[in-house]
């Protein structure tokens, strides 16, 4: 039989972006270890939802007589399965349709050990696959049923079963009752794969009686997933590295010979085209024509093709990228739309360069690489969790390969920000098809926090806010953006986001406004706020916007920095929690701990970043990365360089051991935290650590002697 590979399925998946099958049997009796498969179904669950147009089913030759009492229950008699296939022949069969994917069922141990039975006796090839129990996620949520039979389960969650006790009939029941646990496992905090499976895993009493009967296992024990083999260059190196700039850019006018003539003089595949033939211009300027453009015109119209103006078929709008990004995101966005060629964007939308297939032919694109296609490509919040959901596997793999965890966190910043991007788009989308119209004016959505600092770990909130051209407090525009905000908001909930605890999100009145507004509200936090007024005020100056008018964002951005150095005052407020925290070390040098753990955000990560935020705020240091921030205080002369090189090297070390922690707790269905287990680490990991944590004493004497120095 052919061999179909076991889907990578991460433990991080939300329950409701899964991709699974829903399975049941037949068979000739109870004893698994005697018991032949008499019928087999399965229907696809997609996203969480049951599918029923994508289901399979069979009878199935046992090649021994059904006994009556077995006949009774599921009615299919020996003249029913006479010239049905074997089980090895089903058995293939069930492989290819199922294509890797996990299995759910009502007490699937019973069907899991029958089938390895049977695959024994066949002499065939059968590997447990990664499972699901609903009779045990059902008495996780529902412990009073006083049964766990199917049947219970689904007059308790309404759902109807046609067909019981046959496959097909169980199979589709089984894959509506799965979608409809869904929301009484979230209302008991199970979200994730992982989380099902460790919940499941606890419900002993029931586990025991299935092992007694000699079912299999029904649930797995969650893993780490592993991404494989990475090419660390595509994840260490920004498209504005390889690009080609200055882009070469033609007049509208200029015909397809001369085009061709400047691809063989510049040894180029491709040339922009607009109105002037001048390049540095908005990206909405210019279209596109490549060497393939040309060979079909010609293909198409013969010699006289070659004077057509390159305006009558340059394509528009341009596909593009930002200079920025990492080389990964270009290699997935050309596979997603199946092109050669990305324009190149700079921080201000303009054409900076033009990056190629052919710049990236050194580079291999791998499961990672995919993060991109699967979030762009995504038309709801579940197609985008699913993506959300490789990226844990994909964080460790990099770590393994001593990738700077500053570029890890960065890797991860820029999915979130994509996230967002995406959340924004579907969301405008969904406003325009309820009625409520196009945008009143343009706009822009800023993310706050780690993800404009590009310093993201894996259990991110939202921290969004959105700056539009025009418009009052409360006015028509304003409840637009308010609604739009609300929609991001619960997009990117279901995408693996999770709402602001502190409410830092567009949807609520004080993270939104015209640019008026906010230039107001900067000055009132600058000029006469009071501390316990700029609550949640620190993250506004790591803002990055991320889709729309980027200029308005970038125009805060400025405009924040430049009125909030020149007042002191402000800028000692920002630093003022340095100076009232505990101290991670105990009696005789010791970490203090809980359980085996400390909070490396605590007592790690905030001071070094409030540190280098208050330095940059008061010095007008525009920038928004932790280290960007240090290194433009010490070129500035201003503290000890020894200390500030200390603070980046602390800060790198608690990223990464809170980056592999925080992955490994998702896969593994452990509730995922700041808090990092301390006696995982080796010997020489912990010595770093204290190091680490020592160096981090001396940010609140570095803000004080550069606050005035």
């Amino acid at each position: 039989m052919e061999y179909v590979p076991e889907r990578l399925t991460s433990g991080a998946t939300p329950l409701a972006a899964l991709d699974a099958v829903a399975v049941d049997t037949e068979t000739t009796g109870l004893d698994v270890t005697r018991a032949r498969v008499v019928q087999l179904a399965a229907v696809a669950i997609k996203l969480g939802k049951a599918a029923c147009d994508e289901a399979y089913q069979t009878l199935v030759d046992p090649g021994e007589p059904i006994p009556a009492a077995s006949t009774a229950i599921h009615g299919i008699t020996d003249d029913a399965v006479r010239g049905a296939p074997g089980f090895a022949s089903m058995l293939s069969a069930f492989q290819q349709f199922r294509a890797g994917r996990l299995l759910i069922g009502h007490s699937i141990g019973f069907d899991l050990a029958v089938i390895e039975h049977e695959a024994r006796r066949a002499r065939v090839t059968w590997s447990k696959p990664r499972s699901l129990c609903l009779r045990l996620l059902g008495s996780i949520v529902n412990p009073n049923l006083p049964e766990g039979s199917l049947d219970a389960l689904a007059s308790w969650l309404g759902v109807s079963i046609a067909g019981r006790h046959t496959a097909p009939g169980d199979a589709a029941a089984a894959a509506e009752i799965y979608s409809a646990l869904l929301p009484h496992l979230a209302g008991k905090g199970i979200t994730t794969l992982a989380g099902a499976e460790v919940s499941c895993l606890r419900r002993t009493e029931l586990l025991e009686s299935g092992y007694r009967a000699g079912w299999s296992e029904p649930v797995s024990r969650p893993q780490p997933s592993q991404a494989g083999a990475l090419d660390p260059y595509a994840y260490s190196h920004r498209v504005q590295e390889l690009m080609s700039h200055p882009a070469a850019v033609v007049a509208e006018t200029t015909t397809a010979r001369q085009a061709v003539d400047l691809m063989v003089e510049r040894r180029i595949s491709s040339i922009f085209v607009s109105t002037n033939g001048e390049p540095g211009g908005p990206l909405s300027d210019y279209g596109i024509v490549t060497e393939r453009d040309i060979m079909r015109l010609v293909s198409q119209h013969g010699a006289e093709a070659l004077q057509k103006q390159v305006a009558d078929f340059s394509s528009r709008p341009l596909a593009s990228i930002a200079g920025g990004a990492f080389v990964y995101r270009a290699i997935s966005r050309m596979n997603r739309l199946k092109l050669r060629h990305l324009a190149v964007r700079d921080e201000h939308e303009r054409l900076a360069g033009i990056i190629s297939a052919r710049d990236l032919l050194r580079l291999r694109a791998d499961a990672a690489i995919s993060l991109d296609d699967q979030i762009g490509a995504a038309t709801s919040a579940t197609e985008m969790a699913q993506a959300w959901a490789n990226l844990p596997a994909v964080a460790r793999a990099l770590l393994a390969e001593k990738l700077d965890s500053y570029l890890v966190a960065g890797i991860v910043s820029e999915e979130i920000r994509v996230m967002s991007r995406r959340a924004a788009e579907l969301a405008e989308k969904s406003m325009i098809e309820d009625g409520h119209g196009e945008p009143p004016c343009s706009y822009a959505l800023m993310v706050l926090g780690s993800g404009g600092r590009g310093e993201s770990l894996l259990a991110p909130d939202q921290d969004n806010a959105i700056v539009y051209a025009e418009g009052k407090p409360d006015g028509a525009a304003d409840r637009w953006f308010a609604e739009l905000g609300a929609r991001i908001a619960d997009a990117l909930d279901v995408a693996g986001i999770p709402y602001c605890k502190g409410g830092v999100m567009a949807r609520n009145e004080p993270w939104r406004g015209s640019v008026a507004t906010w230039k107001a509200r900067i000055d009132h936090w600058v000029g006469r706020a009071r501390g316990e007024d700029l609550l949640n005020v620190d993250i506004f100056f790591d803002e990055r916007p991320t889709h729309g008018n980027l200029a308005l964002g970038s125009e805060l951005f400025d405009y924040a920095f430049s009125s909030a150095s020149g007042n002191t005052a402000f800028a000692k407020m920002m630093g003022e929690t340095l100076f009232a925290r505990p101290s991670p070390f105990g009696l005789f040098g010791a970490l203090q701990t809980e359980q085996g753990r400390i909070d490396l955000k605590l007592h790690g990560l905030f001071p070094v970043v409030t540190a280098a935020r208050t330095m940059a705020i008061r010095r007008n240091i525009a920038r928004r990365s932790t280290r960007d921030r240090l290194e433009g205080l010490a070129k500035l002369g201003l503290g000890n360089s020894e200390e500030i090189a200390g603070l980046i090297a602390a800060h790198r070390l608690f990223m990464a051991l809170m980056l592999d922690q925080q992955a490994h707790d998702l896969e593994t269905g452990n509730a995922v935290s700041n808090w990092v287990d301390v006696g995982a680490l080796d010997r020489s990991r912990q010595s770093e650590l204290k190091s680490a944590l020592r160096a981090v004493q001396a940010a609140p004497e570095l803000v004080r002697s550069t606050m005035f120095g």
